[in-house]
């Protein structure tokens, strides 16, 4: 036998030891699935003076609670669902947020009585039954309700809304793919290969959960054998791009568009797309969207008071100037910065939910960023691109306007690629002619409850990507009075973007009552996102490969530091939430993916047993 194939041997005989002790999980800290949490949800909420209580709390000193557990830095969903899981655990944490609302890209703001999401547009797996759904329930007690939205929740349009193809979506794990083979019947058996592969990724992608959880030293020994593209779809066609599937699957360039429509929901396009991340996204809405019922901001306000349930609270307009160190270079707290003063606030474990570029780059001294492991870390990383929002308030209701829940994604052409490079290579004066991709989605019709809390309005956002360096030049002025070349370069893109909307939404033109533009600069104020981006750290190809999954995990090269959220591992609502449950794992030392599943069967037991 020869080296590489004893070190095959070798590699599987400790996958099966590895995953055999993963699935069966247990062990460490308390098990924050031990009971069913859920209980018959309440009634919708709308007294604002009590919603402030919860989701616009301000930080001082005297709100720390005492004997912290553990403290975490940002409240979007990857601090939140971190926080939340060790407060059901038993654990006093605290969580510090440096914007006034809480909920990173889950808090909503009102301007002239409109109410606007500033990230949530739709998330998929809220089916009942499914894993993701019984996740968010055990978080937030059973009281964040969910609003499906119509199967054909997404459309493309090719060639722009204006005598372009449009082509409508349908969810369904089997009614996705028998549409597409409807508008391109000529293409069955690319669309079935096609079928064939998303699915392969899709059961396969529980691998990116082994990757993280398991001990280094055996992914290192995974990653080094050559097993891992044998044993997982994901694994395999990961470092294929989504172009050159696509590509080998149809000549046809509208199917090969339709087949890509997604990227702009984790930000990289085709040629640079892992095919693996973009089989993640259309499995992820395969069986259909869903909205939250009262809007984004009631995943930070039923997930808040779970925390403070178990003696902790989370606090705006905390902003973390660094983590603090104690003598044996271990994390041991924060340093908030509130007015003049500095409040230093000690734990026993620190998790930062600031993505790694912040965390690494501005939080943690300059002694601990040069330590070799997180070098390594952010050799591996890069920036993400930056957005353009439009925010659009409207007189009139959904009917009135012709609004309608579908999301519509509106590219100017077929070659995907293309477009985007011709857009990000443009200086900034020419950059609104070339906009690649439009996302236009309207969130007042998604929400059942919108009509009764907001009668007579209703509200659109539409997202396109955008370059930090084109606005970077005003980085440093204030918000809001960033100047007249700054609004005026914000108004060629808001035009260029409404010219298209409106061809969409003919009835809403004379019906605006306000409309704003939001920049990468807007994200870095708002967010904290160091250059605006999107989704945090870019989810091109490098990304997507097993031995980058593996290197970037939730305890840091610093002792008592954990990563949480995106940037630990992927973007998106669900992307993030899955870091908080990896991140809680590593602080409580136990698989809490075993106990969530364990939970789950037994509760599916014992309501066979009442029905019987």
């Amino acid at each position: 036998m020869g080296p590489g194939a004893l070190l095959c041997l070798l590699a599987f005989l400790a996958l099966l030891l590895l995953v055999a002790r993963f699935l069966r999980g247990g062990g460490g800290g308390p098990n924050p699935f031990a009971a069913d949490a859920r209980r018959p949800p309440a009634p919708l909420v709308t007294d604002k003076a009590f919603r402030r209580t919860v989701v616009k709390t301000v930080f001082s000193a005297d709100k720390v609670p005492a004997r912290l557990d553990a403290v975490v830095v940002g409240s979007g969903v990857g601090g939140l669902g971190a926080a939340a899981l060790l407060a059901k655990a038993g654990r006093r944490v605290l969580v510090l947020e440096q914007h006034g609302k809480l909920g990173g890209c889950c808090h909503t703001f009102t301007e002239r009585g409109f109410e606007f999401d500033t990230g949530i547009h739709y998330v998929g797996q809220m089916q009942e039954g499914s894993l993701p759904r019984f996740l968010v329930d055990q978080l937030t007690e059973g009281q964040l309700e969910w609003a499906r939205l119509p199967p054909d929740h997404d459309a493309v349009v090719l060639g722009g809304p204006s005598g372009g193809a449009t082509f409508r979506i349908r969810s369904g794990p089997q009614r996705f793919f028998q549409n597409l083979k409807e508008h391109f019947p000529a293409e069955g058996a690319a669309i079935e290969e096609f079928e064939r592969l998303v699915k392969g990724v899709g059961r396969g992608v529980s691998m990116l959960g082994v990757l993280k959880l398991l001990p280094g030293g055996a992914v290192a020994l995974l990653c080094r054998s050559g097993l891992l593209p044998r044993l997982s779809a994901f694994c395999r066609l990961a470092p294929r791009s989504l172009r050159d599937v696509v590509g080998g699957l149809t000549a046809d360039p509208r199917l090969r568009a339709v087949l890509s429509y997604l990227f702009p929901t984790y930000g990289v396009a085709p040629a640079k797309a892992s095919f693996a991340m973009h089989g993640i996204l259309l499995n992820h809405f395969l069986h259909g969207a869903w909205y939250p019922k009262g809007g984004a901001c009631e995943i930070p306000f039923h997930l808040v008071p779970v925390i403070r349930k178990a003696g902790g609270d989370v606090l705006g307009k905390a902003p973390v100037e660094k983590i603090l160190l104690d003598s044996q270079g271990k994390a041991c707290g924060v340093s908030v910065r509130k007015g003049q003063d500095v409040v230093n606030i000690f734990a026993p474990v620190v998790i930062s939910d600031a993505g790694i570029f912040n965390t690494y780059e501005r939080l943690v001294p300059a002694e601990a960023r040069a330590l070799p492991g997180i070098q390594a870390q952010l050799r591996r990383a890069a920036h993400g691109h930056g957005c353009f929002t439009v925010f659009v308030g409207v007189r009139g209701s959904r009917e009135e306007l012709g609004l309608e829940p579908t999301n519509y994604f509106v590219y100017p052409g077929t070659d995907l690629d293309e477009i985007m490079d011709r857009y990000l290579a443009s200086p900034r004066e020419e950059a609104a002619k070339n906009i690649p991709f439009l996302f236009v989605t309207c969130p007042s019709t998604k929400d059942p409850t919108w009509e009764m809390r907001h009668p007579g309005k209703s509200t659109l956002a539409i997202v396109t990507f955008a370059k930090y360096e084109w606005f970077e030049e005003w980085k440093d002025k204030q918000v809001h009075k960033r100047g007249d070349d700054y609004e005026e370069l914000k108004k060629t893109f808001v035009d260029a973007i409404m010219q298209s909307v409106f061809k969409l939404y003919p009835r809403i033109e004379d019906r605006i009552e306000y409309i704003s533009g939001g920049t990468p600069l807007t994200n870095q104020h708002y967010i904290a996102s160091p250059r605006g981006e999107l989704y945090g750290a870019d989810h091109g190809i490098a990304r997507l490969q097993a031995d980058a999954i593996a290197a970037v995990r939730a305890p840091t090269p610093i002792p008592n530091l954990y990563l949480t959220g995106q940037d630990l591992c992927l973007g998106g609502f669900m992307g993030a939430l899955q870091g908080a449950v990896i991140c809680a794992s590593a602080v409580l030392e136990r698989n809490l993916y075993v106990d969530l599943a364990r939970l789950k069967w037994r509760t599916r037991v014992a309501e066979a047993k009442k029905k019987d």
